[in-house]
């Protein structure tokens, strides 16, 4: 056996062996916690009796940990769109970026909170303020990051690019776009870490489907260990889809790590 594929299964098991044995001890001092101090279910539910919730009712439960998981992918993409296109058009004209960055900033400033109930009131019922509000809390850092990025090309390949009598759209394609990806990827990864927030949020105001109406539903119906398994299932939820676009990263930005180490 070479040396690099004896070093490969270290390196695997150094990176998944941290976070497995610190979720195991949190549990372990969760569980124990509950039992030496009696605590009742109704405040603390133990991890068998969320298991049992997760085995007894499946259908229920991962069927709406797929409303969620629609709804954050909709808001997510919807962001990634719409925040591309803005810090595209911010970093090429400069007096609409003074004008119109700081109306951003002063949107992001609103707690998002505050905006679930108004969400409901104007688009109803349905996935619709879901999907805006996963899509809302996206959009500022995904903003910040590509228009970070786009300004981070050197000057260098700037006056390369003209040099070779390249046009606006071929400097951004080929140059600027590509100069900025890992900085952009810095506002996905973000991004995704908060899209569930939003999506969860709307669904506690509106708990009509999802894994935040679950949770609101439980708590008001008593049911703490229902309440913690869909905060398990979204928590899962969450780490995998970040951790999908950490490998969707590495996938098209191999040569990001190289430079960067």
């Amino acid at each position: 056996m070479s040396s690099t594929e004896t070093e490969r299964p270290r390196t695997t098991l150094g990176k998944v062996g941290p976070p497995l044995i610190g979720a195991i001890a949190v549990i372990a001092i969760w569980w124990g916690s509950a039992v030496v101090f009696e605590v009742r279910t109704i405040f603390l539910p133990k991890p068998p009796e969320i298991i049992d919730r997760l085995v007894t009712q499946p259908d229920y439960l991962f069927g709406e940990a797929w409303n969620t998981l629609v709804a954050i992918l909709s808001g997510y993409g919807i962001a990634v769109l719409a925040a591309v296109i803005v810090a595209i058009v911010l970093g090429a004209l400069p007096p609409v970026e003074r004008a119109i960055l700081p109306l951003l900033i002063t949107l992001n400033a609103v707690p998002k909170v505050v905006i679930a109930p108004l969400l409901v009131f104007w688009l109803g019922f349905g996935s619709e303020p879901k999907i805006f509000m996963a899509a809302l809390i996206c959009f500022f850092p995904l903003v910040v990051a590509t228009m970070s990025g786009l300004a981070s090309t050197p000057a260098e390949l700037g006056e390369l690019s003209r040099s070779l009598s390249a046009s606006w759209w071929q400097t951004y394609l080929k140059v600027r776009i590509p100069w900025a990806l890992p900085q952009i990827f810095v506002g996905l990864k973000v991004a995704m870490s908060l899209a569930p927030i939003g999506a969860v949020v709307a669904e506690v105001y509106n708990p009509n489907g999802g894994l935040g109406a679950v949770v609101a539903i439980a708590i008001g119906a008593a049911d703490t260990p229902k309440a913690f398994a869909a905060i398990v299932l979204l928590a899962a939820m969450s780490v995998s889809l970040y951790y999908i676009v950490v490998a969707v990263e590495r996938l098209v930005l191999p040569w990001a790590r190289e430079i960067t180490a």
